[in-house]
C-alpha cells in the first residue's frame, strides 16, 4: 500500500469515527493528503499566546498558529436536542493564528446549546499568499462544507440545513465561501469535492475583507449574487475593524435580494466572541442570532 493510499484509508476512518453522534467530538482530517497548493513545511503547530496578551472578558485565549493539516472538529449536542441543523465554524487571527477556542470552540458549545452540530474549522494559517491572504483558508472551507455534507446521513445533519459561521478573519473566510457559491478556490481531487460546497447560510460577526479603503462600498472584486445564503451579520460601531465591512456587504446583498439582518452596536470594540460583558450589549448577539435562526426554520426537529 503506497503513501496515498494510506492517507486515504486514515481519511476514511476519520469520518467513520465521527459518524458516532454525542459523546466526545470527533476530530478528523479535511483533505485525504497534503492539501491543494502547498509548497513548504511550516514548523510544529503550537498555541502562540503570551502572557502578556490582552484577556478577553478577563481571560486568555489560544491563538493556534502553523497549521498546516487543515482539520474539522465535530461537536454533536444532546440527542434530546439535536435538531440535525450544523454549522461550521471559522475562527478569526487575521489569516495568521486562529482564536481557536473564542471563535471555535466556544461557538460549538453556544451551537450545542439550541440543538445544532457545531463544527470546527482548523484551517491554515500564516496565509500562504499575500495577494489573497484569503485563498487557503476558504479552499479549507469550501472542502469543509463538503466534506459535512457527503457524511449528512451519517452524521445525522440535514443536508439542507448546514451553516457556516466566522469571526474577523474567518468572517471573510465564512462570507466569501457562501458568496463564490460553487467556484471552488482548488481543484477538486475526489468523491467529496462532488458534494456541494454552497452553504445553506450564514453567521458573521465583526467580518472584514469586504469594504473599499474604509468606506460602505464593497470590493470590486466581490460579486453578490441572488443565490447568496441568507446571512446574519454583526459588528461594532467602534470596531478598529470597520463596521463598513458589514455594511458594504449587506448594502450588496440588499440589492440582490438576499435575506439580511444586520447588527450594529454603539461600542464594543472587536474580538469579544461569545464571552458576555454586561456593559456591552454586543456581546448578546448569540441571542438575537438563535432568534434568527429560529424564525428561518433552522432549529426546527426533525
Amino acid at each position: 500500500m503506497n503513501l496515498r493510499q494510506l492517507s486515504i484509508c486514515a481519511f476514511l476512518i476519520g469520518l467513520l469515527a465521527a459518524s458516532s453522534p454525542g459523546g466526545t467530538p470527533t476530530t478528523l482530517n479535511i483533505w485525504p493528503g497534503k492539501p491543494p497548493g502547498e509548497t513548504k513545511d511550516l514548523p510544529p503547530e503550537a498555541d502562540l499566546t503570551k502572557d502578556t496578551d490582552r484577556l478577553i472578558a478577563g481571560k486568555r485565549i489560544i491563538k493556534l498558529g502553523n497549521v498546516s493539516t487543515p482539520q474539522i472538529t465535530v461537536y454533536k449536542p444532546e440527542k434530546s436536542k439535536d435538531t440535525g441543523a450544523s454549522v461550521v465554524i471559522c475562527p478569526g487571527g487575521g489569516h495568521n493564528i486562529l482564536a481557536y477556542d473564542l471563535e471555535g470552540t466556544e461557538v460549538a458549545q453556544w451551537l450545542n446549546t439550541i440543538g445544532v452540530t457545531g463544527i470546527v474549522l482548523k484551517y491554515r494559517v500564516p496565509f500562504r499568499n499575500p495577494e489573497k491572504r484569503w485563498s487557503a483558508a476558504v479552499a479549507d472551507a469550501q472542502r469543509a462544507v463538503s466534506l459535512v455534507r457527503s457524511q449528512a446521513a451519517q452524521w445525522n445533519l440535514d443536508p439542507g440545513r448546514i451553516g457556516i459561521c466566522g469571526f474577523s478573519a474567518g468572517g471573510e473566510t465564512a462570507g466569501l465561501t457562501s458568496i463564490f457559491l460553487e467556484s471552488r478556490q482548488y481543484t477538486p481531487m475526489d468523491d467529496v469535492d462532488k458534494v456541494s460546497c454552497k452553504p445553506d447560510f450564514a453567521i458573521l460577526i465583526y467580518p472584514g475583507g469586504f469594504d473599499t479603503k474604509g468606506q460602505a462600498q464593497i470590493r470590486e472584486t466581490i460579486k453578490v449574487a441572488k443565490e447568496t445564503p441568507p446571512m446574519f451579520l454583526v459588528h461594532a460601531f467602534d470596531d478598529p475593524v470597520t463596521a463598513n465591512n458589514s455594511l458594504a456587504l449587506a448594502i450588496e446583498l440588499k440589492k440582490a435580494g438576499v435575506s439580511t439582518e444586520l447588527h450594529i452596536y454603539d461600542a464594543g470594540g472587536h474580538g469579544y466572541g461569545l464571552r458576555q460583558v454586561n456593559t456591552l450589549p454586543v456581546t448578546t448577539w448569540p441571542k438575537r442570532c438563535e432568534e434568527w435562526m429560529e424564525r428561518r426554520g433552522l432549529l426546527k426537529k426533525p
